[in-house]
């Protein structure tokens, strides 16, 4: 059995493909599994780090304002468009796959339109409620389309088939309790832990937020423990403390967050965007979370992923636009000091988990394989 899984850009989009290939490989020892993404883009290090081998292809964004720079910036990428899908058929020629899966990102298209052009069974996976551009543009040429909420299924009125499964998180995250993962991270007092992180590519305006929380942690006494993952605004994150006269440590202020499921099992509370994949992950864990939507994003979707949880009282929902770094610290102490609070968020949110979806999308997806 050969699987290609395609996807890239974000986390968000690379992880439920690592989840499902998991299982793959635990239900089929001798499965080849094979991931293509874009060149130069951040799937390449996860997908590394996983032990996965990865392909690239010719992709590039598509903006969606209008100026002469997005003008030129989009017709480079129409360009790009017929290079990635001859890169595609290519390594599809030359792996055989038995099935192509989209988890999604500009990467996905070429592999998954190709695959299916030559009669190749194929799916995509959706996390966020508001489907992105990419698996707009192949929900009606793909066997199978999978949503992780069941608000996202009615946008999909031209699929052939369209199954609510939820958003895949990998194993790693039911491994670990509380205790065991502070372990883990050298955490022997009573202090409670805080992780905040906004995407790999950085934040802009909310890294220097994050700057001004850091600041007012520090300068009360360090009352909780925290980390922070700074994405590419590490440097410059570092600098500006420095320059505050705010000491910090490797370990707390960091580029990334390697080991993400230690460091979330281990936290009392999680700021973050609100990425459908990382909501996957905070309701499996049920982990209290302060989410600032990115308001960069099509249709506003994070904004919507957010509301989901927050309606259902696990989460507390601060748009960008008037979030400080004080507002967010000063949440964190109040979300801290009401464990009774936290406890009923952290219940909201399992009661939102679907712990069983990367199992339901093999199945799905070993079925689309039967028919294919």
């Amino acid at each position: 059995m050969r699987v290609i899984f395609t996807c890239g850009g974000t986390a968000g989009h690379v992880n439920p493909a690592l989840a499902v290939a998991q299982v793959f490989q635990a239900n089929h020892p001798d499965c080849e599994i094979l991931f293509i993404g874009a060149e130069r883009g951040m799937e390449q290090r996860l997908v590394t780090q996983a032990g996965y081998p990865i392909r690239t292809v010719k992709v590039s964004t598509f903006e969606r304002a209008w100026s002469f720079k997005v003008l030129r910036h989009n017709l480079k990428s129409v360009v790009k468009v017929p290079i990635g899908r001859r890169q595609a058929a290519s390594i599809l020629r030359s792996f055989r796959p038995d099935l192509v899966v989209g988890t999604g990102g500009y990467a996905s298209f070429p592999a998954v339109r190709e695959a299916a052009r030559m009669g190749i069974p194929t799916a995509i996976h959706e996390s966020n409620v508001y489907p992105g551009l990419t698996t707009r543009a192949l929900a009606d040429k793909v066997d199978l389309v999978m949503v992780g909420f069941p608000e996202a299924a009615s946008f999909y009125q031209n699929a052939k088939r369209v199954e609510v499964t939820g958003t895949p998180v990998r194993g790693e995250f039911f491994t670990l309790d509380r205790s065991r993962a502070r372990q883990m991270l050298g955490l022997e007092d009573s202090q409670p832990l805080v992780i905040s992180f906004w995407g790999s590519q950085g934040a802009g305006h909310m890294s220097q937020r994050t700057v001004d929380l850091v600041e007012l942690w520090a300068g009360e006494g360090r009352r909780f423990h925290y980390i922070h993952a700074a994405g590419r605004d590490y440097e410059d994150m570092r600098s500006e403390l420095k320059n505050r006269g705010v000491a910090v440590t490797d370990s707390e202020i960091r580029p990334y967050i390697d080991d993400m499921p230690v460091v979330m099992a281990a936290a009392d509370l999680v700021i973050c965007r609100a990425g459908a994949s990382t909501l996957g992950e905070l309701t499996a864990l049920g982990k209290p979370a302060i989410l600032v939507p990115s308001p960069f994003v099509a249709a506003n979707h994070q904004y919507k992923n957010a509301k989901v949880l927050a309606d259902r009282g696990g989460a507390v929902l601060l748009e960008e636009k008037a979030c400080t770094g004080e507002q967010l610290y000063r949440t964190a102490l109040e979300l801290l000091a009401d464990g009774s609070r936290r406890s009923a968020m952290g219940k909201a949110l399992k009661e939102l988990s679907a712990p069983h979806a990367a199992q339901d999308i093999y199945q799905a997806l070993r079925s689309v394989m039967k028919q294919g």
